[in-house]
């Protein structure tokens, strides 16, 4: 660390202006993490990063105001290709220092409001608006790719956070779901649909790539979560071999107690009436968990019912259509000089179009069913379901995470001894490995552990209580659904009243309250 004060001098009013819009309004600190999101934005490499982290980094969590202009000014020193360095600053002194590249920030403003917002870390501070502008998830099914023997199904990802596009088969969702459990053991992480091996049909694949979204829709908009590389990895890696090469960079990565600030501290952040809150906060949950199941179920049998009305009405309208078309003659012998079968004819003929057109409109109901409300409903279910599985994991105990931690400590501890430390992985692995070696007092401590997993319980249902929006929204969804359809419905029915009208004899039309 160089003695330089950067706190004033040569320095650009841009070194000013971020300071100003990422400080916190408390302490005048930047948080770590908010630098770091400054960081990336400047398009550096993740060694030249590290390197410039390595030379501000105060060990405390934050940076001062002479800590971020020293980052800013080594920033800007490496994307003019040069080395960073203590020496490049201490030759500046007398020279105003150089302005970085960093685009728009105003997603590390908003980075910086939140965590402001919630500096208390007991307390999640975000509604379910905020959880979703973290980011926007769209997985779509891809023309299948025959194998030698088996076709492979294959789903392009977008990310609007990363603003990405990436193609990944099934099994790479399975590699991620198995990471995310093992890095983040005490945080919602939903389940993944069942993997069929042969004969999935168009059906059975379209509600797995749906489930497949909500999967990476929770992931991505989980505060903790998405935030890892691990997911960064998944939605950005565009090389081959998805599900071997994660698992390759990320085989040795801790878990979060492992790695996290707040391990030390975990028994501050558990308050002393949390386990009588844990258990009545699960008894609640577990009753709204019942009652939105139900509530999918209807939502549902709605869906149903528009796709049974509309095969219903393409079929009658097939059926008045064939009648329109039946070939045999009508003579005078058969009906006595009667017209009304001929008339009747063209009417069908007319009629069935608007039918087909029912048909049309009952589809497009269903379908507005299916993603505005059942859909969402399904989400909200993978957020509850996964807050319950949390539960049973917490239940069960910290035993085996803790024997899993020890023993990812004396192989780093070998690996160390034997001078092989430096490997083929990222930086980031051997990041989170040196935080792990600072904190090795902490990770032997069981008790700790546990109260850090009280606390991420404490923090996930909190998120589960800011997900609980999504009910409202729902039920909006259902009442302008239904508005809709049936108006659309109606205004069809309307236009086959007037020649279902003409088709009739005229004394048949003053019967229509009976069977006349």
């Amino acid at each position: 660390m160089a003695s330089t004060d950067l706190s004033f001098g040569c320095i650009p009013a841009f070194y000013r202006e971020v300071y100003e819009k990422i400080c916190s309004p408390t302490s005048g600190n930047v948080e770590r993490e908010v630098f770091k999101s400054l960081l990336v934005k400047s398009q550096l490499s993740s060694s030249v990063l590290s390197q410039i982290w390595e030379l501000v980094d105060s060990k405390t969590g934050y940076l001062t105001r002479s800590g971020l202009y020293k980052g800013l000014a080594l920033v800007a020193f490496a994307q003019q290709g040069k080395h960073p360095s203590d020496k490049l600053l201490e030759n500046s002194e007398s020279q105003e220092l150089p302005v970085p590249v960093l685009g728009d920030l105003s997603e590390v403003t908003l980075l910086a409001q939140r965590l402001h917002k919630g500096s208390n870390p007991a307390k999640l501070n975000l509604t379910y608006s905020d959880i979703c502008n973290l980011d926007t998830i769209e997985v779509n099914l891809v023309p299948e790719k025959k194998g030698i023997f088996l076709k492979h199904v294959e789903y392009q990802v977008t990310s609007k956070r990363f603003n990405s596009v990436v193609y990944r088969r099934y099994n790479d969702f399975v590699s991620l779901h198995e990471l995310l459990l093992a890095r983040f053991p005490y945080r919602l992480i939903p389940k993944l649909p069942p993997k069929k091996i042969v004969g999935a049909d168009s059906q059975f694949l379209e509600e797995r790539r749906r489930s497949l979204l909500r999967f990476l829709t929770v992931i991505a908009r989980h505060p903790v979560v998405s935030k890892d590389h691990i997911v960064q990895f998944f939605f950005t890696y565009t090389g081959e071999e998805t599900q071997h090469k994660i698992r390759e960079v990320f085989r040795r990565v801790p878990d979060e107690f492992a790695t996290s600030e707040l391990s030390s501290r975990a028994k501050e952040l558990v308050p002393p009436e949390t386990l009588t809150e844990f258990a009545n906060s699960r008894d609640q949950i577990r009753v709204i968990l019942l009652g939105i199941s139900r509530l999918k179920n209807i939502a549902d049998c709605l869906a149903i019912r528009s796709h049974s009305y509309a095969v219903d009405m393409a079929e009658l309208g097939t059926q008045l259509s064939n009648l329109a078309s039946e070939p045999h003659g009508t003579t005078a012998w058969a009906t006595g000089g009667s017209t009304i079968w001929q008339e009747m004819k063209k009417g069908f003929h007319i009629i069935s179009k608007e039918f087909n057109l029912l048909s049309t409109r009952a589809l497009q109901q269903a379908v507005r069913e299916e993603t505005r409300v059942c859909e969402r409903l399904n989400l909200l279910l993978d957020v509850l379901v996964a807050h319950r599985i949390l539960c049973e994991r917490h239940e069960r105990g910290v035993s085996a995470d803790h024997q899993r931690a020890l023993s990812t400590m004396l192989s780093l501890k070998k690996r160390q001894m034997q001078g092989v430390i430096r490997g083929t992985d990222s930086d980031t692995v051997e990041y989170l490995e040196n935080k792990m070696v600072a904190q090795e007092s902490v990770i032997a401590n069981v008790e700790l552990r546990n109260c850090f997993s009280l606390h991420c319980l404490h923090m996930e249902t909190q998120l589960v209580h800011a997900h609980l929006e999504i009910l409202a929204t729902v039920l909006q969804s259902l009442v302008n659904v239904q508005i809709r359809g049936h108006s659309e419905l109606a205004e069809v029915w309307k236009l086959i009243e007037p020649t279902i009208m003409k088709c009739l004899p005229e004394k048949s039309t003053s019967g229509s309250n009976g069977i006349s």
